[in-house]
């Protein structure tokens, strides 16, 4: 891993990172778990606009993505604690400062990750 100072910078930029996150999610769906549940909350009026519907797609794939962020920011923290943050999950070498600090959940160095987003899309970035 990086330096000791290097390494707790991180950390505390993923802990603010974790509560914007949740912040988020809190207000986008104030308090909706699902897709299913928030579209039964839909008046029929409403059901048949297709801007309503799809203002609410929108926002339901800001949740999931925000979601997915907050999951890949725990598991970086997690790493943290276990002692292999920093370290890229496929080729085990370390990843650069420059990555974390722009991507501080990175699990993959650039050539990795570069590799995996050639197979499975730029979705892979939080995976």
């Amino acid at each position: 891993m990086k330096n000791e100072l290097q390494t707790e910078s991180l950390k505390q930029l993923l802990l603010a990172q974790k509560v914007q996150l949740i912040d988020q999610i809190e207000q986008g769906l104030g308090g909706l778990s699902s897709r299913a549940e928030a579209a039964s909350e839909l008046a029929p009026a409403e059901q048949s606009h297709a801007q309503n519907i799809t203002e609410r797609e929108t926002a339901f794939a800001l949740h999931e993505h925000a979601l997915a962020e907050l999951e890949a920011t725990e598991l970086a923290l997690m790493r943290i604690t276990q002692g292999t943050y920093g370290r890229c999950m496929a080729c085990e070498t370390q990843i650069s400062i420059t990555r974390l600090l722009a991507f501080p959940s990175a699990m993959r160095c650039i050539a990795c990750q570069t590799a995996t987003e050639k197979f499975t899309g730029p979705d892979a970035a939080l995976h």
